[in-house]
């Protein structure tokens, strides 16, 4: 039996990247990133700026409102409660291993390959789709802010103008692939001021909207009431299912910070102390921002309510005026943009560094484990993650607006599949750990098991309603939603190309690169077996 220990010993200075012989290049600054150049605020606002809390919101306000009515803070909690859960178990893994392929890592780590291909597939698709999705968003955006500023409807029209808003799209996701190539450096000069700006407007807002709430005169306004955060007070299960599906959506992104750990000045705590101040801040962000916009506008369906669905796309939009004035109302059209451009490019870290993790550890062609000299960067990762996200982007836009739809509708499923994969494994690989004290029986095992239970329910339960033709934009391939057969068909595409990988590269999925965690063995190629016992 060969013993190896999954944590970095001190003084290893190896800089491979791998082989096909069996390094493992999983110790602390092996793959050439630029270590040290991230500290704790740096990381905790690349985990906000992720997130976009401003796009977040003014794009899920109304739909959770329409589901939920006045509950609509009590989900927002509830959808805080499995990821809050499931970051206990990011950060305990993240100090056992601080490798910047974080979910694929550790979940080979503890299950295998197949299962940890599969967990890093997971992510990379979603990571595509949200950074399609954003990029979509800010072009909006851009020419909704260049209308309210120049006065024309023509202008703000050119977003329905489907080859401009392609080519303008491109040319975002060209500009944030430009940002992230370059390294974290440049990334984080960029992430303070868009993220310094997201939180100064929404606190502003927030302001003014309970100020002139509180003068009792406003059609529709309503006097706040601590039912509002009663998640039983909902109509419905389903309905509450339904809510919170939005809500977690909405906290889905803070774990990028992880994924730069091997970057970030003391790789195996900050990270995750980073996560936890993330939550921390999106949760008061939400929470505060739900209750002042439901106390100036309401929930009805007229006007400002946040239940009138001909404004529940883009809540901000119809309150920017009611409630900054025509003058401030402006900025908070410059904060969803601000928002949905600081996450279009910090979305890259996570999906350039997994794929680096991949190849690295000879799970995708090596090709894409090659660290730019200068920057210390994953270039060609981030460009392969540009230049996906562009194509995906055009031929969907091209293809069908309602499959577009459909695929953002599926992401969703992606998400809640490789959080609860990434929770089960951090409690099944500190196994032994559970009976040393109580503090890691809750840490590494209570609270993650719970969070992964509850993300896996909701996989299911979502997966059981994405059959229905209705759900999403209403299309139906052979009687079966669209949702369904994009949800499952991306899930089936990574077990195929699982499959080819097993055959052009065998040594991973044989154990040779990432050896199993203690207590499960893999064979090698001599037919042997290889484990690791804990430490």
């Amino acid at each position: 039996m060969v013993q190896v220990d999954p944590r970095p010993t001190a003084g290893d200075t190896v800089t491979s990247v791998g082989g096909e012989s069996g390094e493992e290049p999983s110790r602390k600054g092996a793959k050439g990133l630029s270590g040290n150049s991230v500290g704790l605020l740096g990381s905790a606002v690349i985990g906000v700026s992720t997130v976009a809390p401003v796009y977040c919101l003014t794009s899920t306000l109304g739909p959770t409102v329409g589901q939920v009515g006045v509950q609509m803070p009590a989900v927002f909690l509830a959808g805080f409660l499995p990821m809050l859960l499931v970051a206990f178990a990011y950060r305990e893994l993240n100090k056992a291993v601080p490798d910047c392929g974080t979910s694929f890592t550790w979940s080979v780590q503890a299950f295998g390959p197949k299962v940890g291909w599969m967990c890093g597939w997971g992510l990379v698709v979603a990571t595509i789709i949200v950074l399609s999705n954003l990029a979509g968003v800010a072009t909006s955006f851009f020419y909704l802010l260049l209308g309210e500023i120049t006065g024309s409807g023509a202008v703000a029209a050119l977003d329905d103008d489907r080859p401009v808003h392609v080519a303008t799209c491109l040319a975002f996701i060209a500009a944030a692939t430009a940002v992230s190539y370059r390294g974290m450096t440049a990334t984080k000069g960029v992430q303070y001021a868009l993220v310094g700006l997201q939180l100064a407007v929404l606190a502003v807002f927030v302001t003014m909207a309970l100020v002139k709430a509180r003068t009792g005169d406003l059609p529709g306004s309503v006097d706040f009431s601590w039912t509002w955060l009663n998640p039983f007070a909902v109509r419905s299960f389903a309905a509450f299912t339904a809510g919170l599906s939005l809500s977690i959506f909405m906290f889905w992104g803070w774990d990028a910070c992880l994924t730069v750990n091997e970057e970030t000045s003391g790789s195996d705590r900050t990270p995750g102390r980073a996560a936890l101040i993330a939550m921390v801040v999106l949760v008061g962000s939400y929470l505060m921002t739900a209750v002042a916009a439901q106390m100036f506008a309401g929930t009805g369906e007229q006007g400002t309510g946040l239940g009138n669905p001909d404004t529940a796309g883009n809540v901000f939009a119809a309150l920017a005026d009611p409630v900054l004035g025509t003058a401030l109302g402006i900025l908070l059209f410059v904060a969803v943009l601000a928002s949905a451009a600081a996450s279009l490019q910090t979305t890259f870290l996570p999906v350039a560094r997994t794929v680096l993790a991949m190849s690295a550890y000879r799970a995708l062609p090596p090709s894409f484990a090659r660290i730019h000299p200068r920057f210390q960067s994953p270039g060609r990762a981030t460009v392969a993650a540009g230049i996906a996200t562009g194509v995906f982007y055009a031929t969907m836009s091209f293809l069908s607006e309602n499959v577009l739809i459909d695929t953002i509708y599926a992401l969703g499923l992606m998400i809640c599949f490789y959080y609860s994969i990434t929770a089960f494994a951090c409690a099944w690989y500190f196994r032994a750990d559970l009976r040393r004290s109580v503090r890691d029986a809750l840490f590494k095992g209570v609270f993650p098991s719970v969070g992964g239970l509850l993300l896996a329910g909701v996989f299911f339960k979502t997966l059981y309603d994405m059959r229905d033709p209705g759900y999403g934009s209403g299309s139906a391939v052979f009687g079966v939603g669209s949702v369904f057969v994009i949800g499952v068909g991306l899930l089936l595409l990574g077990v195929v190309l699982m499959l080819l990988m097993r055959w052009r590269r065998p040594a991973f999925f044989r154990g040779r690169q990432l050896r199993g965690s203690f207590g499960t063995p893999y064979p090698d190629e001599s037919g042997g077996r290889v484990s690791r016992t804990y430490r």
